[in-house]
């Protein structure tokens, strides 16, 4: 059987914790096959950004056409785009792909310290592209923004909110519980009709969670692209992406809070033969 073939839209990041670096291995932990096209060069580390160089929208276009002429796409996952331009671009993109390909969409619009990343015109660009998508994967922040609504609080607001946007734009969305306090992170899927499914998932007491965002939602494209229902796939990416994070310290990777590791689960089976 044909592995599946999923590609990344997104920014990089040199320590590999997150962006395009982290999706590729989430890609190969879920068993697929990786490809990445850049849409920012983004010089960070562990402790943070610290500048992004954007190259020209036409050779985005020209990466997005690279791929598309020559291998076939089983999914997508976008992450972080940062310009009207360049969400325009992906967007049409994603209008250009054969109907049924699943499409999961990071929807990068605020940072985990709550600072907003896009002026308000590339917010609506991004709005806009979430609606063709998929699948939505924001953390609790970008759910707000995307709802024009307060930050939930728990994941039973959260789902809610999720559940009215989902029916307005007949998207799925996952409701990601990590930002929430308390002992469970627990994850959840909002369907376009209002169902619900709620993955439970314990939370491990670390700082070491950068990337977890990208991970999760390249995982789940990973499963979708490999034929897994959303609840499925987000079944499958929740314990792994637990896993990755409760030896996420072992990794001893930078000073600041440092990478999952996404590789664990593969080094562990090998190990077994």
């Amino acid at each position: 059987m044909t592995l599946p073939r999923v590609l990344s839209i997104a920014g990089t990041d040199p320590t590999g914790g997150a962006g395009i670096h982290a999706d590729l291995k989430s890609f190969e932990a879920a068993g697929a096959y990786g490809m990445a096209v850049v849409t920012a060069l983004v010089a960070q580390n562990t402790q943070g950004v610290r500048s992004i160089h954007t190259p020209p929208v036409s050779f985005l276009q020209e990466q997005l056409d690279s791929v598309k002429d020559d291998v076939l796409i089983d999914a997508l996952k976008i992450g972080m785009l940062g310009s009207v331009p360049i969400t325009e671009t992906v967007s049409q993109f994603v209008a250009s792909l054969p109907e049924g390909v699943p499409v999961v969409c990071d929807p990068v619009m605020v940072a985990s310290s709550g600072d907003r990343l896009l002026d308000a015109d590339a917010e609506r660009a991004v709005q806009e592209l979430a609606r063709r998508c998929t699948v939505v994967t924001p953390n609790l922040p970008e759910l707000a923004v995307l709802a024009g609504v307060a930050e939930p609080q728990t994941l039973d607001e959260a789902i809610a909110v999720a559940s009215t946007w989902a029916r307005e734009n007949n998207t799925w969305v996952v409701v990601k519980g990590g930002h929430l306090n308390g002992e469970h992170a627990d994850n959840a899927t909002v369907s376009p009709e209002g169902q619900v499914k709620r993955v439970p998932c314990p939370r491990v007491a670390t700082k070491n969670t950068h990337g977890t965002g990208c991970s999760l939602s390249s995982a789940l494209a990973a499963r979708l692209g490999a034929g897994d229902s959303l609840g499925d796939a987000l079944t499958w990416a929740t314990a792994w992406l637990h896993e990755a994070i409760t030896h996420a310290d072992e990794l001893q990777v930078g000073t600041g809070h440092g990478p999952i590791d996404h590789g664990h689960r593969m080094r562990r089976l090998a190990a077994q033969g």
